[in-house]
């Protein structure tokens, strides 16, 4: 695994350091304006040096704010072992993004960042943020959420966000709801539209002719939009159950009217799915009461935002949830929650999302879903076992609750075995 250094020597240190236990050597390190520093060790066998004959992918990895860096380095040690296992290379660069790169570099999202994500194949990208306090010493255009992330999703069009929400039935203990509701398991796959709706629309704050303080944000879809990201969900469907509920709020919103017609005309060209539409409130409500009955959801940007956390707390928490944010082109992938700055740098959040966002990487990106479904498996193989982190121990045994490494030393151990 290659890996390019465009921050500071310590980044650089703590993923060699952790690589090391995965991937075996040679262990070549790039920086920008050296030669080749790290040459293999005396103890390297020949049938393992890695050569440019091999497939490779460059991989933009963003750490992110507050446990970002934490849990990207247990994502890191199982996209290691997926190379050492496979034989494909990954040549990974490492560069600011978030709160922290605002701090460094004046910038949420700076230009040698962007220009490795160019170069880059796929994004792997930890959460960002600030606790509200710390969050309010940047300037509102500049903060993560509105300086870099939604800047990253436009730059790349990745205008749908499919989240994953899935729950075993041998992992039922995870979910707040009652095992006779969860039944055989929860499986759903929300798609949401990334690049419209009120996020995106026009935002004004203001004084009005009464002199009273007033907002006003824009709520925009244009058909293009609509169709590119109902495509997705239809294609995804084909490949599952071939149900899709289409969530909306037609009664109330024109943006809604716009969007049934657009997904009408698009479901003519697949047949063989099934089609429910459901008001948005409903979806909420039906998400509690019976989620087995949803396979693909599809729904506009905030509808999105809001329903997918509610999938998160379904199956117990947003750490259980990875996401793809797809295009046309280059993808990226993260977590569905935030930093939790309140608990970073204590070795108690689970790396299950950030791992996942791996698994979804290489099925999506780089067409290996062997490897992905044995990730998958190997993280709930970790949970069936009983074991847990701090960050969601409720009811666990003191001697499976473990720290964010060792459930990612876990994981390891599940593939190696597999």
């Amino acid at each position: 695994m290659k890996y390019k250094d465009y921050m500071t020597g310590s980044l650089l240190h703590r993923h060699l350091g952790h690589c090391a236990r995965a991937l075996p050597s040679p262990f070549i390190v790039e920086r920008p304006g050296d030669s080749l520093q790290c040459q293999p060790t005396r103890n390297v066998q020949p049938t393992i040096l890695m050569t440019t004959l091999m497939t490779t992918h460059k991989v933009a990895i963003l750490t992110g704010d507050g446990i970002g860096p934490e849990i990207m380095k247990e994502a890191l040690k199982v996209l290691a072992l997926v190379e050492q296992r496979t034989g494909v290379h990954f040549e990974l660069t490492e560069s600011p993004f978030g709160a922290a790169a605002y701090f460094d570099f004046g910038h949420p999202f700076p230009e040698q960042t962007q220009a490795v994500c160019d170069a880059a194949d796929a994004i792997l990208k930890g959460p960002v943020g600030l606790a509200h306090a710390e969050a309010m010493k940047i300037p509102v255009d500049l903060q993560p959420e509105r300086g870099a992330v939604l800047p990253l999703r436009a730059r790349y069009n990745t205008y749908a966000n499919l989240r994953p929400v899935s729950l075993p039935k041998a992992l039922a203990h995870l979910s707040p709801l009652k095992a006779e509701v969860i039944g055989e398991g929860i499986d759903i796959l929300m798609i949401r539209e990334l690049l419209g709706g009120l996020y995106f629309g026009k935002k004004v704050l203001g004084i009005d002719e009464n002199n009273l303080r007033f907002a006003e944000e824009t709520l925009r879809y244009d058909e293009v939009q609509i169709r590119q990201v109902v495509k997705t969900a239809f294609e995804q469907a084909m490949k599952r159950k071939k149900v899709l509920h289409n969530i909306h709020k037609s009664n109330i919103l024109k943006s809604s009217v716009l969007w049934n017609e657009v997904l009408d005309e698009v479901a003519v060209d697949y047949p063989e799915v099934t089609v429910v539409n459901m008001l948005v409130d409903a979806a909420a409500t039906h998400l509690c009461l019976n989620p087995g009955q949803f396979d693909v959801m599809v729904m506009e940007n905030m509808f999105g935002d809001i329903l997918s956390d509610q999938g998160g707390g379904l199956i117990g928490s947003l750490g259980l949830m990875p996401s793809a944010c797809v295009g046309d082109g280059k993808a990226y992938y993260e977590p569905s929650h935030g930093s939790a700055p309140d608990i970073a740098g204590q070795n108690i959040a689970n790396p299950y999302s950030m791992i996942g966002s791996v698994a979804m990487m290489l099925e999506y990106s780089f067409d290996m879903a062997d490897e992905a479904k044995n990730i998958w498996a190997a993280m709930q193989g970790v949970f069936a076992d009983g074991y847990t982190t701090p960050d969601l121990a409720a009811g666990a045994t003191n001697d499976k609750v473990i720290g964010t490494d060792a459930f990612g030393d876990r994981v390891i151990e599940k593939l190696q075995a597999m």
